[in-house]
């Protein structure tokens, strides 16, 4: 009888490895004196998912309101009044906001189906200063062999995942696109992601995700973010001279997540 042969590159193996070779990479700039700022302001709590409204509405510069709620308004409409009747349109467990799902074994029941088209994607604010795609573009080189990608929690991530469709997101209608493409392009298929945001753009806009029925978690971010409207507006232009990061403790729980969904055959 042949011994079951050990699998090569497993998430756990590579991960080890990227690790390793992380430990000699210099630091990254901007990580050693991370700014503890408030969360949202109480002002700008108030009446902030009709906020979030008026944003997208006056904002649609790609005009994806008419081409894909409006076709279908009574399924929308009534997926959102639904969401807007919740006291908040999420589940909260730590840093992590589920978005049509009750909790995380939930959602790893999600991503290891293999019918789950699945997205990873990250905040542009939390890229390195030093990134060498640029900070404010949905690009990433994800090098594993530059030294900035190598110390980056991004490139880690987008490196070791399989079986998953990467995002880098530079604005909110930037996401909201693809999600709306990924509904209309597969409609045989669960929509699913894991991405990260800071706490203020997971409130404004859980709402959305449930209008178009996809599930899955967002990642609060910390560090500098946002907790105004006039900061959240100003880094939907590319104006974020701060850096936002996840935290270590989440940075594990999303690791573990991932190596799930590569477990999928």
């Amino acid at each position: 009888m042949h011994s079951k042969l050990k699998v090569i590159n497993s998430f756990e193996e590579k991960k080890s490895e990227w690790e390793e070779r992380e430990k000699s990479l210099p630091p990254l700039k901007g990580l050693k004196q991370l700014p503890k700022i408030p969360g949202i302001t109480l002002d700008t709590a108030r009446f902030l998912r009709l906020k979030s409204l008026y944003y997208l509405i006056r904002e649609d510069e790609k005009r994806l309101l008419p081409r894909f709620i409006f076709k279908k308004p009574l399924k929308y409409g009534f997926s959102l009044l639904k969401s807007y009747l919740k006291k908040a349109p999420y589940v909260r467990e730590g840093d992590f906001f589920y978005i049509g799902l009750k909790n995380k074994a939930q959602f790893e029941k999600e991503i290891q189906d293999p019918n789950t088209l699945f997205f990873l994607g990250f905040s542009y604010c939390h890229k390195p200063f030093e990134c060498p795609s640029g900070r404010f573009t949905d690009q990433c080189i994800r090098d594993p062999k530059n030294p900035i990608c190598g110390k980056c929690f991004i490139g880690k991530c987008a490196n070791l995942s399989e079986n998953t469709q990467l995002l880098f997101i530079p604005t909110v209608h930037y996401i909201g696109e693809k999600m709306l493409l990924a509904v209309k392009e597969n409609p045989t298929k669960k929509i699913s992601f894991l991405i990260t945001a800071c706490e203020m753009t997971l409130k404004m806009f859980a709402d959305w995700g449930n209008m178009i029925g996809i599930k899955g978690a967002g990642v609060r971010l910390d560090g500098r973010i946002c907790n105004t409207m006039r900061a959240f507006e100003l880094s939907e232009r590319g104006v974020k001279p701060g850096l936002t990061v996840v935290l270590d403790e989440t940075q594990k729980q999303m690791l573990d997540l991932l190596s799930k969904r590569s477990d999928i055959s």
